[in-house]
């Protein structure tokens, strides 16, 4: 959430503080960052960790959260990135509390074993991007092959 953008009071809609944002929750939240702040893209960190993947670093100072972020442009998610997990120990507990079988992650777990170092990284919806810039209506537009559930081949 926003420092001093609170849903509830803004827009009269309640987001649960450990629930991840739908579709609709983060275009409503775009159109409130326009009108209080004036600007189409804006960027939230410290999302619940429950909502992120396995490897992405706990908070230091609040382990329900986790050192991650999403960027947006008018009210959808164009980047989603985060510090990566790189303490053995931690790494495990997180496998582990996320259900998966430690035994199929040893070779990934191994890497962290011999060096691996502090790092972050993000992803980028680039379709995405360049329909929000161009100013489109449908994110098929900008894919040289669209797929959806009519149709999986070009």
């Amino acid at each position: 959430m926003l420092r001093g953008l609170h849903t509830k009071k803004d827009d009269g809609v309640e987001i649960e503080p450990f629930a991840d944002l739908n579709t609709e929750a983060e275009r409503r939240l775009g159109k409130l960052v326009f009108e209080k702040y004036h600007t189409d893209f804006y960027m939230l960190h410290r999302f619940p960790l429950a909502l992120r993947p396995f490897f992405t670093m706990p908070c230091h100072d609040d382990r329900r959260f986790s050192n991650s972020f999403d960027v947006y442009l008018r009210g959808e998610e164009i980047i989603s990135g985060g510090q990566r997990i790189h303490e053995v120990e931690l790494l495990v507990e997180r496998i582990k509390a996320c259900n998966i079988d430690v035994n199929t992650m040893s070779t990934f777990i191994d890497s962290f074993r011999y060096g691996a170092i502090m790092r972050g990284g993000f992803g980028v919806g680039l379709e995405r991007v360049v329909m929000l810039f161009c100013g489109l209506d449908n994110i098929r537009k900008t894919s040289l092959f669209p797929r959806d559930v009519q149709r999986l081949d070009p």
